[in-house]
């Protein structure tokens, strides 16, 4: 919205940086940085008033994670909502509103009131399970397919939208059926979702690699969007793909301001809230810039922590009970093993800063 002030450009010069994309992305960081850590110590009062606590699970269940995590009963939830607040607010300022910013907004609204949806009936209601498991699929598919609807009625994004890119190749290796399209961002959104939800397991642990992420495709998205440095890199150039940019900058903003309150000791976790609308974005974000594939690098964390639930859940079934890890998610297995919550957390902040560059590095490397 705040880009049209660029228009007045005549009456005062300085009015074009408005019309900057990097302008754009420095403000929207940090208009979503104020707002959400403005936003955050209002919602860290509500909800402890509300008691909207974490459950904490039993020894029987937990084993030694629960006696190591027992001191933190009483930290309120659902503050995905802070992020959410900072990023919607933010990216109606400073994007030029386009059908990528559309389905990428919509997907994260959709999966964050599921979120919502979930941690309200564990944590106000009582109820511990939430909402099904078949439900939230049912609504990670809704907003897969709402964003699809929204990419592929428009002819000026249906086209780019059905390609399908690969890491270290230089054109793209398949012009995908819609309906396959479709299925394939159902099936990237979800992924991504439900690995984020995985990784949100200690202080400030998913908050810190989500800004790696975001990041990452922030990046992709500017060199998508620029003709000149797409068909330098080889990349599918995608007009007007740069707002995602901005998009990801509002991300990366409320997300510091998060970790903030977030960091060890957790004044408020992201919960159910949090994780599964970022995970949503994120996923939704990195289909829209040909980079689907490469998540599997720049969210390793991710990838790491949802195969070791994968890994150990299999091996238990067909061992009658035996584990490889002393604890899944793993990040509870370093934890375990005598890693302190903050070694674990800051040791998986570097590996995802790694596994981002590492995946930047492919957009060369082709």
């Amino acid at each position: 919205m705040l880009h049209y002030i660029s228009n007045l450009e005549s009456v005062w010069g300085p009015f074009r940086l408005f019309n900057y994309l990097s302008f754009r992305c420095v403000l929207a960081a940090v208009t979503a940085f104020l707002i959400a850590f403005a936003f955050a110590p209002r919602v860290i009062r509500f909800f402890r008033a509300k008691k909207a606590f974490q459950i904490q699970r039993n020894a029987e269940i937990m084993g030694k994670t629960a006696e190591l995590h027992s001191w933190k009963e009483g930290t309120p939830c659902m503050g995905g909502l802070i992020i959410f607040a900072g990023v919607m607010v933010s990216a109606l300022l400073w994007c030029k509103i386009n059908t990528m910013v559309v389905a990428a907004l919509s997907v994260y609204a959709i999966l964050t009131a599921t979120g919502f949806a979930d941690d309200y009936l564990k944590l106000l209601k009582g109820n511990s399970n939430g909402i099904k498991g078949k439900t939230k699929i049912f609504w990670q598919i809704t907003a897969s397919a709402t964003a699809g609807a929204i990419l592929f009625t428009n002819p000026a994004y249906a086209q780019s939208m059905q390609e399908l890119w690969l890491p270290f190749v230089k054109t793209c290796v398949w012009v995908m059926p819609i309906i396959v399209a479709i299925a394939f961002l159902a099936l990237v959104i979800s992924s991504s979702s439900n690995a984020l939800n995985l990784t949100d397991g200690l202080d400030g642990l998913a908050t810190g690699c989500t800004i790696s992420v975001v990041l990452a495709y922030g990046i992709f998205a500017y060199v998508t969007g620029n003709q000149i440095a797409a068909e330098y890199l080889s990349l599918g150039y995608i007009p007007n793909c740069g707002e995602l940019a901005v998009l990801c900058c509002t991300i990366l903003g409320a997300a510091m301001a998060f970790l903030w309150f977030n960091c060890y000791p957790a004044y408020i976790w992201m919960g159910d809230t949090g994780s599964l609308g970022l995970g949503g974005i994120i996923g939704v974000i990195a289909f829209m810039v040909h980079q689907p594939i490469t998540l599997i690098l720049v969210g390793g964390v991710f990838v790491m922590e949802t195969m070791s639930v994968i890994i150990q859940t299999r091996y238990y079934k067909l061992t009658g009970g035996k584990r490889i890890f002393r604890k899944s998610p793993i990040h509870h297995h370093f934890e375990e093993g005598g890693w302190k919550e903050t070694q674990v957390v800051i040791r998986f902040w570097i590996l995802s800063l790694i596994f981002a560059l590492a995946g930047l590095a492919t957009l060369k490397l082709r």
